[in-house]
């Protein structure tokens, strides 16, 4: 079956399981963050609905099936990604769907994980259930994409976040705080922005001048820990950083121990690395150099070895600069500050200012939002369509 046997209820039903898949994003790696809905076509009852768990399981079909029960029967399940077919810590969620007697399933994308590849769809077929997939695909494809490259590039999404001026240039800190170019509303977001990302990454500089915490200080998301990581190839930034500090001992409006890790060259001073990691509790990992550079793809990969999804890159233009010419950029989150004479920037106005901090790249615009006094502008990579729908 494909998009031709998709109808209007599908497509608000799975609007409704993308939503679910965003609201787990940053909470459930290494595991995707998957949607699901189960509903009743005929009443156009929303019987239950749910999205993976904290920690990546339990997955989000087994618990939406356990919240509708005896209701699952000639129901039809909304997911966001194809569901597993292999056994890992629990069973195959496709099994879970034959078994609770659902008549259809609405899939958006394929999971081009090689132990599910089709084979969640094709065990769905096989007991009778009918399949419709694409529902949502373009939407699914970003929200899942950490998964995705995880799987078919060995590495996690990167989202460059950059705050700017209205002249498109950043603002230094003088060691002690961030100096903020934008308002309360835009920094709100940066915050959320953060909750929705499993780790954060910054360089030694951004350390020095700003001394950032990089958590999460939104009220209801300060639970939200993503990793911090510094790149310092020498070990030159400040051992007694905010970040090192909340390694070890969390602050009172902390939940937990905030996770700091600090990659550096293979011939560290091994005397450095041992005080970040006997004082602070601080890990650091040791990772090849290239032309007198950290090698970011030794990086990101060690990153995804360590079950890292989705990256956020908040350091200065040197660092967005060296994601963009490896070729790692997915995805650039700016936030402008408007201009008091000229007003809120246009696309022109930030596509110059993006490419005057991070260079050529071809990035396509995919949101523009007012977060007054200033403007979110998001710029998306083309993602790659599914090899089988």
């Amino acid at each position: 079956m494909d998009l031709k046997n998709a109808t209007s209820f599908d497509t608000h039903m799975m609007a409704i399981a993308l939503r679910m898949a965003e609201r787990g994003l940053g909470q459930t790696a290494p595991n995707p963050s998957v949607g699901a809905v189960i509903a009743n076509e005929a009443t156009g009852e929303l019987i239950a609905r749910s999205v993976t768990a904290k920690g990546g399981r339990p997955h989000a079909e087994t618990q939406a099936i356990a919240l509708a029960g005896d209701r699952t029967r000639g129901a039809t399940i909304y997911v966001t990604l194809e569901p597993c077919s292999h056994h890992g810590h629990t069973g195959p969620c496709s099994d879970a769907i034959v078994a609770a007697g659902l008549k259809r399933a609405v899939v958006a994308i394929e999971d081009p994980d090689p132990r599910v590849a089709g084979r969640g769809l094709d065990r769905l077929r096989a007991a009778g259930i009918e399949v419709v997939r694409g529902v949502g695909a373009k939407d699914a494809r970003w929200i899942t994409r950490g998964h995705i490259v995880r799987v078919t590039e060995r590495r996690p999404l990167v989202t460059l976040k950059l705050a700017l001026n209205a002249n498109g240039e950043i603002a230094r800190g003088g060691g002690d705080a961030p100096v903020f170019v934008t308002g309360a509303n835009a920094r709100a977001h940066g915050h959320l922005l953060r909750a929705r990302h499993d780790a954060i990454l910054v360089g030694e500089g951004t350390v020095r001048d700003d001394d950032p915490l990089l958590t999460c200080r939104l009220p209801g998301l300060s639970q939200r820990l993503p990793v911090r990581v510094m790149l310092s190839r020498h070990l030159n930034e400040r051992p007694d950083s905010r970040m090192a500090k909340t390694t070890l001992q969390a602050p009172d409006w902390l939940p937990e121990r905030a996770p700091f890790w600090i990659f550096c060259s293979e011939d560290a001073d091994p005397a450095r690395r041992q005080l970040r990691e006997d004082a602070f509790g601080v890990e650091t990992i040791a990772v090849p150099t290239v032309v007198g550079k950290l090698w970011l793809p030794a990086v990101v990969e060690e990153l995804v070895a360590r079950g890292i999804t989705r990256l956020l890159v908040e350091g200065g233009p040197g660092m967005w600069r060296s994601f963009a010419h490896a070729s790692l950029v997915d995805e650039v989150v700016l936030y402008m500050a408007a201009d008091p004479a000229r007003g809120t920037a246009n696309e022109s106005r930030a596509r110059k200012a993006l490419q005057h901090q991070i260079g050529p790249v071809e990035l396509s615009l995919a949101e523009t939002r007012p977060l007054e006094p200033d403007t979110l502008w998001r710029f998306r990579r083309e993602t790659m369509k599914t090899t089988r729908l």
